[in-house]
């Protein structure tokens, strides 16, 4: 079995964009993918979710970004990344799915569904699509009625004549109410209050909100998503929802769930029909365990103090789509500096080999 310089897992936009960089520095790599097409997770986006939802979500390297109109993103954002790999000639394989990661003697082992393939460098570009989370509260598995997570949501018009009960504080959870509220009945529940934005969302906006996450890499601390320390914004397409109260009544967690709803701290009941929960995700990293790379702290530790992509824990593993990269705002620019991070660790293992000789002879 020949031994390859670079494994990418994970064809998204980050894994694309480390891909592109990778071929460009003449890099010998593959890409292992686990879904059946291309599209990362956004071909499993729900319909009524379009391009004008998302924030540069195709800008792929050496790409032109497609217009924010009308279009389902999870038809659109397909199509962008497939056409990008043809015209590329980015060497994914799929359907494969990955395992887990092992140390051979130096050489880094990936296990899969449809072999092995070993590789001096690796970079993870898996995201988080497929770790949804799901926080557990006393009585959930008696709600006789729909529990569904953002993976599952169906769109709207499942839910006209449900009162539907949205969890979460995010990004998600104010799409969901700006499309449910005009049609059904709604109630909003958070941990925290929420943190409006008000202003625009410059570029130096995001770059600072980036910096929030750096901060918690560079500690080992698990990292927090981007879109939770930008703030919110009400779309136009939200602003009905926000008229007929559907933000302003939002209410503090509820205690416990019961059958037929949830029971406040106060003691009072609330029936739903539908639990909707916009609780996020965790990066899919399960099968990195065999390589040791979490601090203490349970996060993965980046180099230069968070910016980087390069595993404190082991240079050969680089991380794209995690932490400060989690998001579309710094996919592209990990892409390449995860490349570049693949080129250190080869050019010094080279050397490494080169001195083994020189001191053997």
């Amino acid at each position: 079995m020949s031994i390859l310089q670079s494994v990418v897992i994970g064809a998204g936009q980050a894994g694309l964009s480390a891909s592109y960089h990778l071929k460009r520095l003449g890099i010998e790599h593959v890409v292992l993918d686990a879904n059946e097409h291309p599209g990362g997770a956004w071909q499993h986006r729900w319909d009524a979710l379009t391009m004008r939802d998302v924030h540069r979500v195709a800008e792929l390297p050496g790409d032109v970004q497609p217009a924010h109109d009308g279009r389902r993103a999870n038809q659109a954002v397909p199509a962008v990344f497939a056409a990008y790999e043809r015209a590329h000639a980015l060497p994914v394989i799929r359907p494969v799915a990955v395992d887990q990661v092992t140390d051979d003697d130096g050489l880094l082992v990936v296990h899969a569904d449809r072999g092995t393939w070993r590789t001096r460098t690796l970079v993870n570009a898996t995201g988080t699509w497929t770790r949804p989370f799901l926080p557990h509260y006393p009585g959930m598995e008696t709600f006789l009625g729909e529990q569904l997570h953002t993976v599952d949501y169906p769109g709207p018009e499942h839910f006209a004549g449900k009162r539907v009960l949205v969890v979460g504080g995010g990004a998600s959870a104010v799409q969901f109410l700006g499309a449910l509220a005009p049609i059904t009945d709604t109630l909003w529940v958070t941990r925290r209050p929420p943190v409006w934005r008000t202003d625009d969302f410059t570029p130096e906006a995001g770059a600072a909100a980036v910096a929030l996450v750096e901060q918690r890499v560079a500690q080992g601390l698990p990292p927090e998503s981007v879109v939770s320390v930008t703030g919110l914004v009400l779309r136009p397409q939200e602003r009905e929802a926000e008229r007929l109260g559907a933000y302003a009544a939002r209410r503090g967690m509820f205690q416990s769930i019961e059958p037929d709803g949830v029971r406040w701290a106060d003691g009072a009941f609330e029936q739903v029909d539908v639990i909707l929960w916009a609780t996020g995700f965790r990066p899919a990293i399960a099968h990195l365990a065999p390589l040791h790379l979490r601090s203490p702290q349970g996060g993965i530790r980046l180099d230069r103090n968070g910016r980087g992509t390069t595993a404190v824990a082991d240079p050969r593993i680089q991380l794209v789509g995690y932490g400060p990269s989690a998001s579309t705002i710094g996919a592209n620019r990990a892409g390449r500096s995860a490349a570049k991070g693949v080129q250190r660790s080869l050019d010094g293992l080279e050397a490494g080999i080169e001195q083994s000789i020189s001191v053997i002879a």
